[in-house]
């Protein structure tokens, strides 16, 4: 049947991945670098993704397509809703605390380096490993940075980690979605005073933007966010 659906174009596509949240059918992956949509049957043709591609690269055309399908749509986001339920067994991901006065794990030492101070406060920093309730995001200020920013930018302890509790992501490799409702049920449980943004300059890097962006807008809270984007030389932009 023809009908209208969403058409990308890869050559305007910079694999920003900004679309993909904003389709709640799961219609649209990031391919080898490219947004792509994954099945007909994902895409209800209303445009949902439009506005939100920086590049203009998503359009709504007419062309034979499968017809929509609500079923295959549950279907394909069922896996992510499972992942999402499931607990992490992996002992590396107990939340620890590292603050003057709050235990730590067993065998692990509050020692610093000689050369260089750790300002790190917790354990784990990955979006996808911290829970939303770990004792450390309790009246915290909260720093969100790109996985990359701590290795291009050398001064990322003192600058910015001091004093904050500390999520890490990317936003084109991993789940935005997941993303976005972890730090959404972050604000909603504890009392964040304030959210540091540390980005790179490259164009996918600002994935992460949205998501906190729109995490703080599911919340229901008003709150202070201050970005900063480091460019691939290790400088403040």
């Amino acid at each position: 049947m023809k009908r209208k659906i969403v058409s990308i174009d890869e050559e305007k596509c910079n694999g920003c991945g900004l679309c993909i949240p904003n389709c709640a059918e799961g219609a649209i992956k990031i391919i080898d670098g490219k947004a792509k949509l994954i099945d007909d049957r994902f895409c209800d043709g209303l445009g949902a993704c439009l506005g939100h591609c920086p590049q203009d690269a998503i359009t709504i055309i007419e062309r034979d397509a499968l017809e929509f399908d609500e079923e295959a749509v549950e279907m394909n986001l069922a896996p992510k809703k499972h992942e999402k339920s499931m607990p992490l067994a992996c002992p590396g991901s107990i939340a620890m605390d590292f603050r003057s006065g709050k235990n730590t794990a067993a065998g692990i030492s509050q020692g610093t380096s000689p050369r260089q101070r750790s300002e790190l406060r917790q354990w784990p920093v990955q979006f996808t490993l911290v829970s939303p309730e770990a004792s450390y995001f309790k009246d915290a200020d909260l720093l969100v940075a790109a996985d990359c920013v701590p290795f291009a930018y050398p001064n990322f302890h003192s600058d910015f980690l001091a004093g904050k509790s500390l999520v890490i992501g990317c936003p084109k490799l991993d789940d935005v979605e997941f993303y976005i409702d972890k730090l959404t049920e972050l604000i909603k449980r504890n009392n964040i005073k304030s959210i540091t943004l540390v980005n790179m300059e490259v164009p996918c890097c600002f994935g992460l933007q949205r998501i906190v962006e729109d995490a703080v807008q599911r919340s229901g809270k008003v709150l202070p966010i201050r970005q900063t984007v480091i460019t691939i030389r290790g400088e403040k932009q």
